[in-house]
């Protein structure tokens, strides 16, 4: 029988590792990030009882976890029932960063196009990495000026994507696949599961990998063609693009003025502009 984790009774042994994650059921819609945290455990020989007293720290070190990240699978192991201390979600740090290299154009390769239309349009609209998910091509229109996204939650105006959309546009409408796609961000190749395709919808697991190649080919691209009077103004930005991940370029476009699409991030960012005023004097 599968169920909630419970604390073991005192003075009795613990089931081994294997059997006792067997024993839970991974939380509602965190399936896949519960089956990476019990991979991180196992190979620790941690079960279910031992993370309970030992927390992250262990799984992190060995795996080089963020502070990010440490809190995201904090929150999966909650979740799932296990009694964990939450930290709190890390501010952005640097807390600003100059963002307009990630939406410049600089080839016609599909996966580099959907990343820079991505950054284009999130740093006017930062939704969370679910609505950009579910984001339909039928939610955008293109006007002379700018982008124009509508959700059930309103109409935004998005100006200084229009070149990255249409460079986007263009090339996935030579692929059939990609042009009968609905989603503004669809898959470019199969996946590991039976219902991935061309142009389907893809995971938020994806996405953020998406992002982080994107951020870290940004930063190789900056050392490799800057000159070098501004070289070093371009290693602070390259170094901020190697640990950026999405949460954070949301919390820093929301930083930099743009409005907020949902709560999330929001309030945090507000302390960002805060604390990046007292650090300037």
């Amino acid at each position: 029988m599968r169920g909630e984790w419970q604390p073991p009774l005192p003075d009795m042994p613990a089931p081994p590792p294997a059997r006792a994650w067997r024993r839970l059921s991974p939380p509602e819609h965190y399936e896949d990030q519960w089956r990476r945290l019990v991979e991180a455990a196992l190979e620790q020989d941690l079960g279910p009882d031992q993370l309970a007293e030992t927390g992250l720290d262990p799984l992190a070190a060995a795996r080089g976890w963020k502070p990010a990240t440490v809190t995201l699978y904090s929150k999966v192991a909650r979740y799932g029932g296990l009694d964990l201390p939450l930290p709190p979600t890390p501010e952005p740090d640097p807390p600003t960063l100059d963002l307009r290299p990630l939406i410049q154009v600089r080839g016609g390769e599909a996966e580099h196009l959907r990343a820079v239309c991505w950054c284009a349009i999130a740093l006017s609209w930062p939704a969370p990495i679910a609505q950009f998910r579910d984001l339909r091509r039928d939610q955008v229109r293109a006007t002379t000026r700018r982008l124009v996204v509508s959700t059930d939650d309103g109409e935004w105006q998005v100006p200084g994507a229009l070149t990255a959309w249409h460079a986007w546009e263009s090339l996935r409408n030579r692929f059939p696949a990609l042009a009968a796609s609905p989603w503004v961000l669809p898959a470019l190749r199969r996946g590991p599961g039976l219902a991935s395709h061309v142009g389907g919808q893809l995971s938020p697991q994806a996405l953020q990998v998406t992002f982080a190649k994107h951020a870290v080919r940004t930063a190789l691209n900056l050392r490799a063609t800057t000159p070098e009077r501004r070289r070093s103004s371009a290693e602070a930005v390259a170094a901020g693009y190697l640990a950026l991940s999405y949460d954070s370029y949301r919390r820093l476009a929301l930083a930099g003025g743009a409005a907020p699409v949902a709560a999330r991030g929001a309030t945090r960012a507000l302390r960002s502009v805060s604390r990046a005023a007292r650090l300037a004097g």
